[in-house]
């Protein structure tokens, strides 16, 4: 995967989550495997001039988080330009553009979806941070304003004459935020619009298999994940894993069938001809690796933010983790309210124990404790958990 300069090692990537993908995240996934280019929060390009403390945390790296690209936010010209100059001389790997972000404050001053509604302002913003930069700028937005106003493919068009490298697009509307369908055709529609330079999708992939279908039907190079990746931090590695496979047809799966078997496409089954790969989809990680990577997280968490702050930030992070512990009511009652790493561990013992009670002889969660499968909104299936809105962090952006 390329985005103008950068050679990637993956076509996944982290999509920015304000108030959520900050540097102990994106550590904690970059340690499990499978994820190249990460962004961080969305950031006020005013605030990192005025030098302001809060905007300068939002930002924090190491060399570890590499390669890293600053999503920035904002409609003066030459706030965004001398922003992004200033984020390439501390070594930032790209630019990425806020154009879709939803929430009323950021449209409210010109910037996310906002910037969807003015093509020759937004391509002449972007322009001028194109000529004055070294490294690849990209600019995340959605299918538009409204379903009345589905502006992506002509503005991706806009963008790319201007020099942009990528377009990430997210499958909604403003309109829609973060609930409906995300809508893949919408999506192709940009991957078509664009001559040269990649589309990435995003919206809803909260699978390998609803990461393939996005790729397979919409035409783009490579799919962003979200909160995806709060589910199921693995997502990246396993779904590296299951393109792999399916580039190479399963073939070596195939070479390791008992003589005589064949797959349900080979037996007449659904599949045109292809080798059915679902039952080679690697698993979702056992309970005690979910349970070591929330601790790896909250020790990233207080490593970077102190433990009093970290511990209060990870109040709303540990929820997200233990919605595919099976029942965990006893956990998320006494977790948000946590002040320091002593107390969680004494929380998560005590619930341990609780935890029990819906087990197996063999410590595995009894059938009708086990949370349903997840799936995208694109791909919907009676019976399977669907996406909960994770809620945007109110107040100013600073303070995210």
């Amino acid at each position: 995967m390329r985005i103008g300069s950068l050679e990637l090692k993956s076509n996944l990537f982290l999509s920015p989550l304000a108030g959520y993908t900050n540097l102990p995240f994106r550590l904690t996934l970059r340690e499990i495997g499978g994820l190249d280019l990460a962004t961080t929060d969305l950031v006020n390009a005013r605030s990192l001039l005025e030098k302001n403390p809060k905007a300068f945390k939002l930002i924090e790296t190491c060399p570890a988080d590499r390669p890293l690209a600053v999503q920035l936010f904002g409609s003066v010209p030459e706030e965004m330009r001398d922003a992004a100059v200033m984020l390439q001389e501390r070594g930032i790997s790209s630019i990425d553009i806020n154009m879709g972000c939803p929430v009323r404050k950021v449209c409210r001053v010109g910037g996310g979806s906002a910037m969807m509604t003015e093509l020759d302002k937004t391509a002449a913003l972007v322009k001028g941070m194109v000529d004055a930069l070294r490294i690849p700028v990209t600019a995340k937005m959605r299918l538009g304003w409204d379903d009345q106003n589905l502006t992506a493919p002509h503005l991706a068009r806009a963008l790319e004459d201007v020099g942009v490298a990528a377009i990430f697009v997210h499958g909604r509307t403003r309109e829609q935020g973060f609930s409906g369908t995300v809508n893949l055709a919408g999506i192709r529609a940009v991957a078509q619009a664009v001559k040269q330079i990649p589309v990435v999708g995003n919206g809803d992939v909260t699978t390998p298999q609803a990461a393939k279908k996005m790729l397979d039907e919409t035409g783009c190079a490579g799919v962003s994940i979200g909160r995806g990746a709060f589910y199921d931090p693995w997502i990246f590695k396993r779904t590296l894993a299951y393109l792999e496979l399916s580039r190479s047809g399963g073939h070596a799966h195939l070479l390791s069938r008992p003589p005589g078997t064949l797959s349900s496409a080979q037996s007449g089954g659904e599949g045109r001809g292809e080798v059915d790969l679902t039952s080679h989809l690697s698993p979702e990680p056992p309970f005690a690796e979910r349970i070591r990577v929330l601790c790896r997280h909250l020790d990233l968490m207080i490593e970077v933010f102190g433990e009093t702050h970290g511990c209060r930030m990870f109040r709303k992070v540990a929820p997200w983790y233990s919605k595919r512990f099976g029942p965990a009511h006893e956990f998320n009652k006494r977790v948000v309210l946590m002040s320091s790493k002593a107390e969680f561990h004494d929380i998560l013992e005590t619930y341990l124990r609780w935890r029990e009670q819906f087990l197996d002889e063999q410590g595995e969660l009894k059938p009708q404790y086990r949370p349903p499968p997840m799936v995208a909104s694109f791909m919907q299936e009676p019976g399977v958990a669907q996406r909960s809105t994770i809620p945007v962090p109110k107040g100013p952006v600073e303070v995210w």
